[in-house]
């Protein structure tokens, strides 16, 4: 993407990033990739067009929806049952819903973004993991971008099938401790690339890859049916 680090970035830490693009199905099925939908934990659904940006938030512990264009901020909101009208709050409510959906879709397409705008990539060896792979180590930090960008991950990529096996969460780049570790398991295939939901104790769940949905899904609170006909 523009605006990646590759000056900053080792040489074989962009092959191996290069190597996990291809093990998922590649840049051109990625880019090419249209609506992808999917349950977060047990908080979120959500519905994102990746041509226009627009993404369809609910949350599942109360009756918000969000509709919101992740490229241009605007949208709408459902809250307490009526729409969101008073400006303010409608903005702190669709801010919300981005910062919803930037959580939500790195933990599911993280391995699509590992040369993102922003990002520089280190390589760090070699390490098994206590699950059994042998695995290249990734490092990425991030350059005044996304809600967080003082983070750091540690991305382990399986040698065999370049894969990402596992993740490690920094909240800080300086931090030598991590927050969290969490394998990536259970890859399949939608559409045409490789999506993994299972982060182990954690779950991504009713992932969908599609190339249509209803017409409303982004301009009405109305249930959205995603269910192939």
């Amino acid at each position: 993407m523009e605006g990646f680090n590759a000056e900053g970035s080792d040489v074989k830490a962009i092959e191996l990033a290069d190597s996990v693009m291809a093990a998922q199905g590649g840049r051109k099925n990625w880019d090419a990739t249209h609506y992808i939908a999917w349950q977060f934990l047990d908080a979120r659904k959500l519905l994102w067009d990746k041509y226009t940006g627009d993404v369809r938030i609910e949350n599942l512990k109360d009756d918000t929806k969000t509709l919101v264009n992740i490229n241009t901020g605007k949208g709408k909101v459902f809250r307490n049952g009526a729409e969101v009208t008073q400006p303010d709050s409608l903005a702190k409510y669709l801010q919300k819903g981005k910062e919803a959906w930037i959580n939500d879709s790195y933990w599911l397409v993280m391995p699509f973004k590992l040369k993102d705008s922003g990002v520089t990539l280190k390589y760090l060896g070699e390490e098994k993991l206590a699950t059994g792979p042998d695995t290249d180590v990734l490092q990425l930090t991030y350059q005044n971008v996304g809600v967080t960008p003082e983070n750091k991950y540690k991305v382990y990529v399986d040698k065999k099938n370049h894969l990402v096996a596992q993740w490690a969460y920094y909240k800080n780049a300086q931090d030598s401790i991590p927050a969290f570790v969490m394998p990536w398991l259970d890859y399949q295939t939608y559409g045409n690339i490789k999506l993994s939901g299972d982060r182990g104790q954690a779950k991504l769940t009713n992932i969908q890859v599609l190339e249509q949905v209803p017409e409303t899904a982004f301009t009405s609170f109305e249930p959205v049916d995603l269910s192939r006909k």
